[in-house]
């Protein structure tokens, strides 16, 4: 081979490593958002899945259409957000005690579960809506997989205990965002990222409330 040639050939080689390293470093880049955060964004196309869940069956008809709806996710996960604590979580399940926050941004979120805003507060008339980490920061929602229909979800807000109980799990796309609808009851959901070290998909745990408890502040 002449030295024309096996210059053409270097430089060939060269273009493909490159091409390649570019490639890998804007995959690599691009995913950054996706293992940070829990959160569900809408997406253009319709969702076909369909999960299986144990549910509490009820009487009450309300007009859902009247009911606050959650504010759509940020455009900016990483935008700064006060660090407001309004209460704590308690998972006795799987031993998880964690504080939880006003907002949904990762700056809210790498602190602890937060509370989505325009979703009921606990103990609301509707659906209440807090994503949090499942391996990463303080990971509280790592072993959302092993609760049960009839544990308790249990949030220790000023004045009084709302108390929660499992009635299924969901496995969801990430662009599932009607997990966090108003419900016609007063309903928990909990989002985090599925399965354990992957944000290929969304673990969501749904509860119906079981009991407001008065306490002192």
């Amino acid at each position: 081979m002449t030295k024309k040639r096996w210059i053409a050939l270097l430089s060939a080689i060269g273009i493909v490593v490159a091409a390649a390293l570019t490639t890998a470093a804007v995959t690599s880049g691009g995913s950054k958002h996706a293992d940070d955060s829990p959160l569900v964004y809408p997406s253009t196309t319709p969702s076909t899945r369909r999960a299986t869940t144990t549910s509490r069956a009820t009487t009450t008809t309300v007009d859902v259409s009247k009911l606050a709806k959650p504010i759509a996710p940020p455009s900016d996960p990483y935008a700064p957000t006060p660090i407001v604590q309004i209460g704590v979580i308690e998972i006795p399940k799987i031993n998880e005690i964690s504080p939880i926050f006003e907002g949904i941004t990762l700056t809210v979120i790498d602190h602890g579960p937060g509370h989505w805003p325009g979703s009921s507060m606990p103990c609301g008339p509707s659906n209440t809506v807090f994503p949090g980490h499942r391996v990463t920061h303080s990971h509280p929602f790592l072993n959302l997989d092993l609760l049960s229909p009839g544990d308790q979800i249990v949030f220790h807000m000023p004045g009084h205990d709302c108390v929660y109980k499992v009635s299924g799990t969901q496995i969801v796309r990430p662009t599932d965002v009607w997990v966090t609808n108003p419900t016609p009851t007063p309903t928990v959901t909990l989002i985090a990222c599925h399965p354990k070290h992957s944000a290929a998909e969304r673990i969501v745990v749904k509860g119906y409330l079981a009991a407001d408890i008065p306490r002192p502040a």
